[in-house]
């Protein structure tokens, strides 16, 4: 097996880290790190909103941040997950969050014009029991590139219920066919960039 990988993933369920019940996003997590294990990419996750990240555009927004912590997580990983739930039909305010503190690396180029994303592939998971899944790639995957990212192709990984029903990803028997296929091509894909990547980064400007 190649080098080792680090994948990094915020979990941006709304739902705190100390309930007692796991998150339709948890699981999807999971599903995406136990395919990325067999293209040699170890993963650690964070539920975001245990994170206390406060709001806005700055790296560090003083005294009770916790996004410095996380932003460090985000440049010394390989791969970056976000991953969200659906919530009227768009991503969740924490991933927004997350997002608006990522903003901040427009300001943060090296001498040759490279952002800390530059060289670093991003994923996006989404669960959720109603539509809205494409609107949220859409949303987060243009964030990710302004910021630096780059996205392999099919990076976005997602499962939607049967509209206002109450039935979750989590309570799923069996990770249905379409979503186990779509979970490993955006784990081979985003493996295989990252090396690319590693070996031959961006040059700059």
């Amino acid at each position: 097996m190649a080098d080792t990988l680090k994948a990094f993933a915020l979990n941006c369920s709304l739902k705190s880290g100390a309930d007692a019940e796991n998150s339709s996003t948890d699981k999807m997590v999971a599903d995406l790190f136990a395919e990325l294990a067999a293209f040699g990419v170890e993963g650690e996750v964070v539920r975001a909103v245990d994170a206390y990240i406060l709001p806005g555009v700055l790296s560090d927004m003083g005294p009770g941040d916790g996004w410095p912590r996380l932003r460090e997580k985000i440049v010394e990983s390989d791969i970056f997950i976000l991953a969200t739930p659906i919530w009227l039909g768009q991503p969740s305010s924490v991933a927004k969050r997350v997002l608006e503190r990522l903003d901040a690396f427009l300001g943060e180029t090296d001498d040759k014009g490279r952002m800390p994303a530059t060289g670093k592939v991003a994923l996006v998971a989404v669960v959720g029991n109603e539509d809205g899944a494409h609107a949220c790639h859409a949303a987060c995957f243009q964030a990710l590139d302004d910021v630096g990212f780059t996205i392999p192709a099919n990076a976005g990984c997602y499962w939607v219920g049967e509209a206002m029903q109450s039935k979750d990803y989590k309570d799923l028997d069996q990770i249905p066919d379409p979503v186990a296929s779509a979970l490993k091509t955006a784990a081979s894909g985003a493996a295989h960039l990252a090396r690319l990547l590693k070996t031959n980064p961006y040059p700059g400007t």
